[in-house]
């Protein structure tokens, strides 16, 4: 696995992965409003695997995507966590958000090699745009590629084979540092999805929902309202946007991940699973 960050973020970003920053002792004291067996040092493995995901979803149900983001960048996960992004269809809308909570967050980019090439000028373009510092751009590890994917055609033979290669490997890899991880899940997207809340354990790390509960209308306004400028493939009917062989435009009424490997019994590239199933609320 290969880890660069981009051109413009070289000189300038100072708060590298793997940054182990303990969380203040101001920081834990602000976190009042939590249950009082959770006022503890959230960067430990062990008393994160204890949290009451129920609890907490319960307990800020209530919350907006952004008070999601600051109650786990500031607080719950402060200095190890992560965001995830496939800079697709929909990621301008949590980048934009992110950037204005701290753009030296780490985001996690997942170059398959098999990207379309205006979804690598999209990331390039919002990382100068939102002022990103951080985009830490992962690619699959050659001696993986080498071994099982020498042609390129993997894809063709082994749809799932392909993606554990080329994104799952990296992907955890890249996660190893982090204790949390900030998804752009939502759940319209398609049925697996629909009963996730904004905090769920996957294995022993917790990802974050913001977006979880907003519909496309809600993050097309936001993108309206702030004038962000959409992923160039969204204009030709591409509604979900990942690896350019298992990505196709949709068709009027149906889920927006139906483009994603049609024709193939997959809805998940694998990323949100943990031994191999995809991951509810609770586990």
């Amino acid at each position: 696995m290969s880890v660069s960050l981009h051109k413009s973020q070289a000189g300038n970003a100072t708060r590298q992965t793997g940054n182990l920053t303990k969380m203040t002792q101001n920081q834990a004291d602000n976190v009042t409003h939590l249950p009082d067996r959770t006022r503890q040092n959230y960067h430990d493995i062990e008393v994160l695997a204890r949290l009451d995901v129920d609890e907490l979803n319960s307990k800020f149900s209530h919350l907006t995507p952004q008070e999601v983001l600051e109650l786990s960048i500031k607080k719950l996960f402060a200095g190890q966590i992560a965001m995830v992004s496939s800079f697709g269809a929909e990621s301008v809308v949590l980048l934009h958000m992110i950037s204005k909570f701290d753009p030296y967050i780490p985001v996690i980019f997942i170059d398959t090699g098999k990207l379309f090439p205006e979804t690598i000028a999209y990331r390039n373009q919002l990382i100068e745009q939102l002022g990103l510092m951080n985009v830490q751009t992962v690619k699959p590890a050659l001696a993986d590629l080498e071994a099982q994917d020498n042609d390129g055609t993997l894809w063709q033979r082994d749809v799932d084979g392909c993606c554990n290669i080329r994104k799952v490997l990296p992907f955890d890899k890249a996660l190893k540092p982090f204790v949390a991880e900030i998804s752009g899940r939502k759940k319209f997207h398609n049925e697996v999805r629909a009963d996730l809340g904004f905090f769920q354990k996957n294995g022993q790390r917790m990802k974050v929902n913001p977006l979880i509960n907003w519909s496309a209308k809600e993050l097309a306004d936001y993108i309206i309202a702030h004038e962000l400028p959409r992923h160039p493939l969204v204009a030709q009917g591409f509604a979900s946007i990942g690896c350019a062989p298992c990505t196709s435009p949709v068709k009027e009424g149906e889920d927006p991940r139906a483009g994603r490997w049609r024709g193939e019994e997959k809805t998940e590239c694998g990323i949100h699973f943990v031994d191999g199933k995809p991951q509810p609320i609770n586990n």
